[in-house]
């Protein structure tokens, strides 16, 4: 019975020792099916991720976003970058110093030029230690992968993303040279601080180009990749930063891609970050350059077209334009609670903005810094009184002019004693005063002007027309006041609102002669390949005939004549330069206003408030603008040499209220009437040098004449011998015997004209009630021709003057057999062949 089941445990034991190796060679086979299985399926796997993959032959196209960069008007102080999530500017490699490159490829991929696109020590590497910590502690990329991980991958760390991330770092070395890589991946990465790209990193931490790197800077730029706000410059671990620019140099002196001198060299290297700012300089005109740039190129062309724009400021002026805005800012705040203030500057010759300052802060919040007066509509005070003055100077009026300065109502269904609230209609009486609360009697325009007189320049106004005056305006740069019938006589008082960047280019004009070169900022655009997109041309346009501009220029620039408002040796005076300035306080002290110019710089400063509120009482234009339109210029007129204004001919009025005579003795027959009237009974507005209307039918009249009799009255002795009654038919008997016997034309030149050459070709027409007995032509105070016989009613000469200077005189004296005589002047230039 034993033995039995011996045997048969025997044979069964035979048995399964005989199946052994059949089961484990089952299993093996099951194990290499499945390994293939696997394999086939991740191949088949990796074959559709390859083909459904971008193509990377068009990475380019997803690399094109490029910061917009506004620059000054040398194109070498960066102003600002506009740019939508990254900030980038593309740099070549060729162009950047061996060393550069070479930072980077120690620390990311050393093996880079002689790997495929992937790296197979590293990927192992890292998978042994990533399985060592269980989870995904290293990426073994090479600069291919990092480069199509950052363009097309999302950040996610995945088997399946790690895949995907060779697979296109296959196709891309297909189609790149590992340069062009290179290239890409150092215009692509991230550096911290929005900064994209090795140039942009360079901008950003070193104000300097990638080109200009040293070799201690490269290796700080290098170290930041890996961890950009980690390792950032202006965060806490500097020190940590360091050591890995240590680290770095030290692999590149290992891998021979330095030597021991650079590395030294490098080691102690003292490295100086730029300071850290907002990264926007002159910030109201970039932000107006942005607007300008956006509205014209659209916005996403703008962020990401790669822009290169150079702009017309001069970054010295603007810096001091800056500080002299800041400070006085700060000053008037303290003295006369004017918190803000604001300063353009400009080339009236070519137009071109050269400083902009649209707030005394930028940054300040709380006085709204980034509010930008200069583009804003205030109320420019008696700032715009020039525009009228020249308007009626355009009509016939001259700066001898008479206008009496005295109490006066506007509204003529108000009482003319000028203390009425409102008229019977239920309108408001107008009766402005003056600065100074006092009245001057009669004054020439010059002074009225020079003076800032209100009451002569609402008279000045109302001769020239509102609508005529804005016209002058509009003409001359002017873009509001769109709507002329809503503008009263308080217009010339600054009623209207205008925009201190309109009022530079306005001023542009007096500055030039009458010519106005359209206002810029732009010098030019350039695409991202170097295309012109844009560039600066002059254009300009001869908008007022230049003797009319001369005049207000030789008012605005009379010191003297200042001297009534200003004492000797102000502030809008600079030694050995020629200033033409005006001020402007608008009521109750909510805007100051100082604009000085010369022939070559126009400068305008505003002072106030932001939301309109008062400043206290001292705060106007002459405490609050003029100290920092005087601190600006002072320091600006060191670049330029001293340049005077054209002058302006001899006004030659035909009447004496025109002339700067009042009391006008009026002759009728024999007998002489001492007159003394406002000015509107010797001139129709209309017609100025027309007949003169002898009346006061005009509705105004009534109201002014009233006030010069009150004058005439109180001031004067024996006041009853003027304004006497005069006789029936008056007007036609003066109209009459007070003709002007003699009209001289001077057909050509005409007055301002340039002389080409050295011949003066005169041609004359006459117009006399009596035959003419002599002419004398005088060319400088010089008697050229004398004629005493046979003078027709036309006259034409030839002639070469003796002394031709740049600006000369032309005069002409022409006397009838009467002996009634009289003369006439021009003004010519000598234009350089």
């Amino acid at each position: 019975m034993v033995k039995r089941l011996t045997q048969s445990f025997s044979k069964e034991n035979k048995k399964y020792k005989s199946s052994k190796p059949k089961n484990k060679k089952i299993f093996l086979q099951w194990i290499i099916f499945a390994v293939i299985l696997i394999i086939f399926i991740f191949l088949g796997y990796g074959i559709y991720l390859y083909f459904t993959l971008p193509d990377p032959v068009n990475i380019g196209q997803k690399m094109v976003n490029q910061s917009t960069k506004i620059y000054d008007r040398t194109g070498e102080v960066l102003l600002y970058e506009v740019h939508g999530e990254e900030k980038r500017t593309i740099i070549f490699l060729k162009d950047l110093p061996d060393y550069v490159p070479k930072a980077t490829l120690a620390i990311e991929d050393a093996e880079f030029y002689n790997h495929p696109a992937f790296n197979w020590k590293a990927l192992l590497r890292a998978v042994f230690v990533n399985l060592k910590e269980g989870r995904f502690a290293q990426g073994g990329s090479t600069i291919t992968q990092q480069l199509v991980k950052n363009i097309y991958l999302t950040p996610e760390k995945t088997i399946q993303r790690k895949i995907k991330e060779i697979l296109l770092a296959v196709k891309l070395e297909q189609y790149y040279s590992k340069d062009e890589i290179l290239e890409m991946y150092l215009n692509q990465i991230p550096y911290g601080s929005n900064a994209y790209g090795i140039e942009a990193a360079a901008q950003t931490f070193f104000n300097k180009s990638a080109k200009d790197l040293t070799l201690g800077e490269a290796a700080i730029l290098a170290a930041l990749p890996n961890a950009p706000s980690y390792y950032s410059p202006y965060g806490n671990n500097q020190d940590k930063l360091f050591d890995r620019q240590n680290f770095i140099l030290e692999r590149m002196l290992k891998l021979g891609f330095i030597n021991q001198e650079q590395f030294d060299k490098a080691k102690t290297e003292k490295i100086q970050f730029a300071y850290r700012k907002n990264g926007m300089s002159a910030p109201h005109f970039v932000m107006f350059i942005k607007q300008y740039l956006e509205e014209k190129y659209g916005i996403e062309t703008v962020e990401n077209g790669g822009l290169k724009v150079i702009t017309t400021l001069d970054w010295d002026l603007q810096q001091v334009a800056e500080k002299v805005v800041y400070e006085g800012a700060k000053r008037n705040e303290e003295l006369y609670s004017g918190k803000n203030a604001a300063l353009i500057s400009q080339d009236p010759k070519t137009g071109q903005i050269l400083a902009m300052v649209g707030s005394r802060d930028y940054f300040d919040l709380e006085v709204d810094g980034n509010y930008n007066v200069i583009t804003a509509h205030r109320q420019p005070g008696s700032a715009f009184k020039p525009f009228a003055y020249l308007t009626a100077f355009e009509k016939g009026l001259t700066p001898e002019t008479i206008v009496f300065d005295l109490k006066t109502e506007f509204n003529p269904n108000c009482s003319p004693t000028a203390d009425g609230a409102t008229d019977k209609y239920g309108l408001d009486c107008y009766h402005p005063k003056n600065f100074d609360l006092t009245f001057k009697g009669p004054i020439d325009l010059r002074h009225a002007l020079a003076q800032s007189i209100n009451v002569p320049a609402v008279k000045v106004l109302y001769l020239a027309g509102i609508k005529n005056t804005i016209n002058t305006a509009h003409k001359m740069g002017i873009t509001t006041l769109d709507n002329p019938d809503q503008y009263g006589l308080s217009l010339v008082l600054g009623g209207g609102d205008v925009k201190p960047i309109d009022m530079a280019e306005a001023y542009s004009v007096f500055a030039q002669d009458g010519i106005k070169h359209t206002q810029t900022a732009i010098l030019k655009v350039e695409d991202s390949k170097g295309n012109i997109l844009e560039e600066y041309k002059d254009q300009s346009e001869q908008v007022i005939d230049p003797q009319y501009v001369r005049l207000i220029n030789s008012i605005l620039s009379d010191k003297e004549a200042r001297l009534g408002l200003f004492s000797p040796g102000n502030q809008l005076e600079i030694p050995n330069y020629e200033i033409a300035a005006k001020t402007g306080t608008t009521q109750d002290y909510r805007d100051a206003w100082t604009v000085g110019y010369t022939p070559f710089l126009v400068t305008i400063v505003w002072a106030g408030n932001n939301d309109f509120s008062s400043m206290q009482k001292e705060g106007g234009s002459i405490l609050a603008a003029v100290p920092i339109w005087h601190n600006f210029m002072i320091e600006a007129l060191k670049k330029y040499q001293p340049e005077s204004f054209p002058k302006p001919a001899p006004s030659n009025a035909n009447k004496p209220i025109l002339n700067g005579e009042y009391i006008v003795n009026l002759k009728i027959g024999d007998v002489i009437y001492p007159q003394i009237h406002n000015i509107l009974f010797w001139i129709n507005k209309d017609d100025p040098l027309g007949p003169s209307p002898l009346n006061f039918n005009d509705p105004q009249s009534s109201n002014w004449e009233w006030s010069v009799n009150q004058w005439v009255k109180n001031n004067l002795e024996n006041p009853d011998i003027y304004n006497i009654q005069l006789p029936y038919n008056y007007a036609e008997i003066i109209s009459s015997e007070n003709q002007k016997d003699i009209n001289i034309e001077f057909v050509s030149p005409k007055n301002g004209d340039f002389i080409i050459g050295q011949f003066i070709n005169l041609s004359l027409n006459f117009q006399t009630k009596n035959p003419v007995k002599s002419l004398q032509i005088y060319f400088n105070d010089d008697l050229i021709k004398e004629e005493n016989a046979n003078i027709a009613t036309s006259y034409i000469l030839q002639f070469v003057p003796t002394s031709f200077k740049n600006q000369n005189q032309l005069k002409v004296k022409l006397c009838d057999t009467l002996d009634n005589c009289e003369e006439k002047s021009i003004i010519v230039f000598k234009k350089e062949n």
